[in-house]
C-alpha cells in the first residue's frame, strides 16, 4: 500500500469516527434532560407555589403530560417526598377532579410527585356539594391555583347516563350526567345509546363543561376567586388510548 493510500484510508477512518461521535452526541441531547439529573426528592413547598400563576399551573399539567405519553417522566424519589411534605406540610399546585378510571389517575397522567395535587375522583367526574367543598379548601385554604375537570374516553359512567343505567346508588349518580346527555346533539348518527363510542365521548366532553360551569355556579368562594384571577377553572379530556390530554 502506497502512502496516498494510507492518508485516503487514515482521512476515512477519521471522517467515520468523526460522523459517529457527532450522532452519538445528538442521541444524547435528543435525551429527557432529566436522564442523568438525580431523582427529585423534595415534594412542593409554600414558597414555590406562591410563585406559581393559574396559568403557569396549567403549563406544568401540560408539560406533564407531555412527559407521560413520551416516555420521559420525570425520576422522582417518591419516598423522600413523602418525608419532606409530612414533615414541612403539603402545598399542591393544581386541584383536580377525575373519574374513578383506572386509566386516568391524575398524578400519572399529569406525570407529578407526592404533594403536587389535590385530587378528588368520583365516576363520571361529577361535583357535588363535599367535592365543592374539598375544592374550597384546596383553593382558598391552601392555595392551589387551578381546578382541573379531568374527563375521559370510553367512560363507563357516561355509558351508563346514555342507556339510563338503573343500579343501586349508581342510578342517582348517572342522573346527574343526564343533562349532559340530553345536551349533546347527533352529530355521529340516531343512535345516542353506549354503543355509539362517538356520542359516548361527545357527552364526556359535554359533561365536563358543564361541570366546569357548574363549579361557578354552586362555589360563592370560587367564582370570585375565578373572578380576581387568584385560579383558573377549566376542563379537560384525556384520550384513555393514547395517554393524550386536550385542554379547553
Amino acid at each position: 500500500m502506497n502512502t496516498n493510500t494510507n492518508k485516503k484510508t487514515v482521512t476515512s477512518l477519521s471522517f467515520f469516527v468523526t460522523l459517529t461521535a457527532a450522532l452519538l452526541i445528538s442521541a444524547c441531547a435528543t435525551q429527557s434532560p432529566t436522564a442523568s439529573q438525580p431523582p427529585i426528592n423534595v415534594a412542593m413547598t409554600q414558597a414555590m407555589q406562591a410563585k406559581i400563576s393559574p396559568d403557569a399551573a396549567i403549563t406544568m399539567l401540560k408539560e406533564g403530560n407531555q412527559r407521560f405519553i413520551s416516555g420521559s417522566m420525570l425520576k422522582r424519589d417518591l419516598p423522600a417526598q413523602v418525608k419532606t411534605s409530612g414533615r414541612d406540610g403539603q402545598f399542591p399546585f393544581a386541584s383536580i377532579v377525575s373519574c374513578i378510571d383506572s386509566r386516568s389517575d391524575p398524578a400519572l397522567v399529569f406525570d407529578q410527585g407526592i404533594g403536587d395535587l389535590f385530587t378528588a375522583r368520583v365516576a363520571g367526574n361529577i361535583v357535588n356539594e363535599d367535592i365543592l367543598g374539598s375544592l374550597e379548601y384546596a383553593a382558598k385554604v391552601a392555595g392551589s391555583k387551578v381546578i382541573i375537570i379531568l374527563g375521559h374516553s370510553h367512560c363507563g359512567a357516561v355509558k351508563g347516563a346514555c342507556d339510563n343505567a338503573n343500579l343501586g346508588n349508581l342510578t342517582q349518580l348517572v342522573a346527574k350526567i343526564m343533562p349532559a346527555v340530553k345536551a349533546t346533539p347527533d352529530n355521529h348518527g340516531s343512535d345516542r345509546s353506549s354503543k355509539n363510542h362517538h356520542f359516548v365521548d361527545a357527552v364526556a366532553e359535554m359533561n365536563v363543561k358543564m361541570t366546569v360551569k357548574a363549579v361557578t355556579e354552586k362555589s360563592v368562594v370560587l367564582k370570585e376567586m375565578a373572578d380576581k384571577g387568584q385560579i383558573k377553572i377549566v376542563g379537560a379530556m384525556l384520550d384513555v388510548e393514547t395517554g393524550k390530554i386536550d385542554f379547553y
